[in-house]
């Protein structure tokens, strides 16, 4: 309606004082612990050559905390093993800069040493990571992979490339990092967005919560 007026093709706004209903927000339904992670980053070496390679992807994903759009747009070059940096190609073609831990340059190393050359043909490029056929991997073929690999874990809650993501900012907050230097890091265009997690920052609440409430501080009371 707001459209059609400023065109000129209605002579007034009817909506223009109508409040649109607020969208709200929604805390991610399943969160993991780093110990649970652990667990889920130990299933792909069942599976050789390819588990070996889904590791790969699984723990860039835990060390990066980037999303799989931003994933499966990786090149071999965009990983500098010196500076420990990630050249990420985010939303609306704009680069940052994502520091990767030395875990994860091992993993990533590792991977294009010994297991992309047994994917790779000439129409892989330059790719990173590569799905079966030698070709960049399509997002929703990383979430499915990544979802078995939780079920393999034995956890029934819900889980895929996005729970890394997660899991890094929580963990981020938890352990003192500034909210800024998260947004930089998830690529958030709003500090609002970024400021969701810190509804779901449960270490320092939690601690804080036992001591100064007073229910909390006073033992059981129950006898």
């Amino acid at each position: 309606m707001k459209y059609l007026y400023i065109k000129g093709l209605l002579s007034a706004n009817p909506l223009q004082n109508i409040e649109l209903p607020s969208k709200g927000e929604q805390i991610p339904k399943a969160l993991y612990t780093e110990e649970e992670i652990e667990v889920i980053l130990e299933q792909p070496l069942l599976f050789g050559i390819k588990g070996l390679r889904d590791r790969a992807i699984l723990e860039t994903f835990f060390a990066t905390g980037i999303r799989r759009g931003e994933l499966v747009k990786l090149n071999v070059d965009d990983i500098d093993f010196s500076a420990k940096l990630v050249r990420v190609h985010g939303k609306g073609k704009k680069e940052r800069l994502v520091p990767i831990s030395q875990r994860g340059c091992e993993w990533v190393a590792f991977y294009i040493g010994k297991i992309r050359p047994m994917f790779a043909f000439v129409g892989s490029g330059k790719s990173l990571f590569l799905a079966n056929n030698g070709k960049r991997y399509i997002p929703g073929k990383l979430s499915d992979m990544a979802s078995q690999y939780v079920k393999l874990a034995g956890f029934d809650r819900t889980g895929a490339c996005h729970l890394y993501r997660h899991n890094t900012a929580t963990t981020m907050l938890d352990n003192g990092a500034d909210l800024r230097h998260i947004q930089e890091m998830l690529g958030h265009a709003s500090i609002l967005t970024t400021q969701l997690y810190t509804h779901v920052s449960r270490k320092k609440l939690s601690q804080i919560y036992q001591d100064t409430h007073p229910s909390a501080r006073g033992g059981s009371g129950l006898f």
